[in-house]
């Protein structure tokens, strides 16, 4: 692509941002619900995030600012090439600040600034059916969904339990959105789930290989599925902060150092942990 004026306005058609923009709209008013799409080629492979490009590419607009987080990095090979990828099509910014962007794409993680209701999180999704681990037939699935028939994965939340005496469920938390539809929030860790609560952002989850869409609207009821003497737990830093700017009380990557073998933390969310830094520098 060495000329964007040999492509459309955010590369996509405009009859394939149109009907995408529809789905989005049916999604946002069954907040849950997997909307079947037909998910378009991009010049990337399925399963390196088409699902999210393709939303973001059929929303932006040149009023628009753009962030793009790869497990909360603003630095990491996708998120700098999706930047580019949009950058080169639109004449949209990219921004680093969570606070400035309209538009936030994201591969498993959700910004520790929580958002406004002016901003849409958009979120990279593998696998969006949750029933997929106990039911891998799609005909079958639609119909426990329909039937609110969802004992098989409280079964499986049970059997952790018995084995290992917790939920063991790291990421890909199920929840329930406004007491019908279970739902898979993406490999985020359950750490974030909570942040899907009531949130005042729009959550687009977009599966380009899967062809689905759905959404959480802002102010949703979203709850962590969870049993009354075992309540939802999200991951604990007890006892640990990260390395450079000490934050206690955000999600917290555990790295290694390949020469001395030190174990140490740092924040995943790299924008956020630039911000504290900056903050406690002036």
């Amino acid at each position: 692509m060495k000329n964007a004026e040999n492509y459309n306005y955010a590369f996509l058609d405009e009859g394939s941002k149109r009907e995408i923009r529809r789905c989005i709209l049916k999604a946002v008013a069954i907040p849950g619900y997997q909307v079947p799409f037909g998910s378009r080629e991009l010049p990337i492979g399925r399963g390196w995030g088409t699902g999210g490009i393709q939303l973001t590419l059929s929303l932006i607009g040149s009023d628009d600012t753009l962030k793009v987080i790869d497990q909360g990095s603003d630095e990491s090979v996708n998120a700098v090439n999706i930047k580019k990828f949009v950058r080169l099509t639109t004449n949209a910014q990219v921004t680093s600040d969570t606070r400035k962007a309209t538009l936030i794409q994201s591969r498993h993680r959700i910004p520790e600034i929580p958002l406004e209701n002016d901003q849409i999180l958009i979120f990279q999704v593998p696998i969006p059916e949750p029933l997929r681990i106990v039911e891998p037939r799609e005909e079958v699935t639609k119909k426990m969904h329909a039937e609110k028939d969802y004992a098989p994965i409280w079964l499986q939340l049970y059997e952790s339990i018995i084995r290992y005496g917790k939920v063991t469920i790291p990421t890909e938390y199920p929840c329930t959105v406004e007491n019908r539809y279970i739902m898979n929030p993406s490999p985020i860790p359950k750490f974030d789930n909570p942040k899907l609560h009531m949130s005042k952002c729009l959550y687009l989850f977009g599966a380009g290989r899967e062809k689905k869409i759905y959404a959480i609207p802002p102010y949703t009821n979203v709850i962590s599925l969870a049993f009354d003497d075992f309540p939802f737990e999200r991951e604990s830093f007890k006892g640990k902060k990260c390395r450079l700017c000490g934050s206690t009380n955000t999600y917290l990557d555990e790295l290694f150092d390949s020469e001395t073998g030190e174990k140490f933390y740092q924040c995943s969310d790299t924008s956020y942990c630039r911000e504290v830094r900056l903050n406690a520098a002036e």
